[in-house]
């Protein structure tokens, strides 16, 4: 370990905001920034941002971070890199002198509903599948890229004649801080683009030229842990500092959680949920409705991930709040939950806006079942609890058919996991450990782990395995009696 303090950088360029924060040596929070950014929604499901505003707002971040930083007489000097973490999918399309040639489009987006269903129509799908991991659906960039093509003169135009770059917003941000010198994409985020090849790990032509985009610039795609160039933050810096670390957010949120080896896992539980498990060395194909991706990668390692993607878990607790009015603050649906031994079979199946992995039906709606006199509104509140754990059983569970892998212990973070009895009754259900993270901000840290790595700030694996922060340990209680609520959830969801 070094005497003299060292610190990494790490920009963590989400949706809703950019965060920044400055991490020591020892993977501790020493300064943070953090600036809202405006999202623009417009009519049939259009979803898009500014990117010269994305740019600003991730320099207001970090103007805010140094800010506090330079307050307790640290020194600038001693931040030896730069690690960023991003929305994945929302992308952007621009020219030679780095000059947008239209909005970013953010992963929300449902403008290729159409493209979508012409493509899966073709068999073209099934190449795409195997070559990328991932399913035909307006989540993934390129088929809103064909939208731009196809609607949009300017970038038609200039694809054809070769002048149009394309880049998620790592590529874009990397493209602007180094004045164009730098035109990089890591693993992770290209394998959610519907143009990489997860097993080549390259741009792959016959999908580029599928989609008439042969003649689209594409940044190099290399590991997450990178020397990518350097930057003064187009002047927020004296002299320049190497950018060593590029990665997707919820890949870099496993790799903060330490989804190190193959059967490791996360779960972000916030208003959906997001599960990743590494799978390890080699990428294999679900046959449950997961999508297979990078999970993380160093020039030393490439880890592969099966990803679940849950629409409704913290949504269904806001629906009860506000809607049926059962309670003022969501922090007393754990006392609610605990007041009834058990769900007396009711059971609540969040498909507000349909199910998602492994079921994906699209059309279902939500439903309650099992109501008698006898239940009460905290039966209909246990039971909405309950679907969250429920759910992810059931996307662990197909995972664990895919990969041939049992999970050892699995990591959440995400604000549910401050009610105790979702994640005590997620250990029940899953028969294994769960982890609660001590520390909120797991993307940003997982970006400066990869910076840190490349840069000799962090020496390895062993060492960050050391520095993880676990809040809390759940071992699993009760395991035959969950076993018997399980299947009445699998009878109530009709499986």
């Amino acid at each position: 370990m070094n005497n003299k303090q060292q610190y990494v950088l790490a920009i963590d360029q989400g949706t809703s905001s950019t965060k920044t924060i400055i991490f020591n040596e020892y993977g501790k929070v020493v300064a943070r920034g953090h600036e809202p950014l405006q999202t623009n929604y417009g009519a049939d499901g259009f979803v898009e941002q500014d990117p010269e505003g994305i740019v600003q707002n991730v320099l207001t971040s970090v103007r805010h971070c140094l800010e506090e930083f330079k307050r307790q007489d640290r020194d600038v000097r001693a931040i030896k890199a730069i690690g960023i973490s991003n929305q994945r999918e929302t992308f952007v399309v621009w020219d030679k002198s780095g000059r947008p040639l239209y909005n970013a489009v953010v992963w929300q987006c449902k403008r290729s509903v159409n493209i979508c269903e012409r493509l899966a129509a073709d068999p073209i799908a099934d190449a795409i599948k195997t070559k990328t991991g991932l399913l035909v659906d307006p989540y993934f960039s390129g088929t809103k890229l064909v939208w731009l093509y196809e609607n949009v003169p300017a970038v038609r135009q200039a694809i054809d004649n070769g002048e149009a770059y394309f880049g998620t917003i790592d590529s874009w941000l990397l493209y602007k801080f180094t004045k164009g010198k730098s035109y990089y994409t890591d693993y992770t985020n290209a394998s959610r683009t519907l143009f990489f090849n997860i097993t080549t790990l390259n741009w792959d032509a016959e999908l580029l030229q599928s989609f008439n985009l042969r003649s689209l610039n594409l940044p190099r795609c290399v590991p997450s842990s990178y020397h990518f160039g350097e930057t003064d933050l187009l002047g927020l810096f004296e002299t320049p500092i190497p950018v060593t670390g590029l990665i997707g957010d919820s890949h870099a949120a496993a790799f903060g959680q330490n989804c190190f080896a193959p059967g490791s896992a996360k779960a972000t539980l916030g208003t959906g949920c997001s599960v990743m498990m590494n799978i390890g060395g080699q990428p294999i194909l679900s046959s449950t409705g997961m999508v297979t991706t990078i999970c993380w990668s160093t020039e030393q390692q490439v880890c592969y991930a099966l990803e679940g993607v849950i629409v409704t878990c913290g949504a269904t607790i806001e629906w009860l709040k506000q809607e049926w009015q059962l309670f003022h603050d969501s922090r007393e649906t754990e006392a609610m939950a605990t007041a009834v031994e058990d769900n007396q079979g009711v059971y609540l199946i969040p498909a507000f806006s349909g199910l998602g992995a492994p079921y994906w039906e699209m059309n279902r709606k939500a439903s309650i079942h099992g109501l008698t006199f006898a239940t009460s509104k905290n039966h209909l509140v246990r039971a909405a609890l309950e679907s969250i754990p429920y759910q992810i059983k059931d996307v662990i569970g197909a995972m664990e058919a895919d990969a041939g892998l049992l999970l050892d212990q699995l990591m959440v973070d995400g604000g549910i996991t401050g009610n105790r009895f979702v994640v005590q009754f997620l250990a029940n259900q899953l028969n294994r450990k769960v982890a609660i993270s001590g520390f909120p901000e797991v993307s940003a840290l997982g970006a400066a782990y990869m910076a840190g790595l490349k840069a000799g700030v962090y020496t390895g694996l062993d060492q960050l395995q050391e520095l993880k922060l676990v809040k809390d340990n759940l071992s699993p209680r009760d395991v035959d009696t969950h076993k018997q609520w399980y299947l009445g959830w699998k009878k109530a969801i009709g499986s």
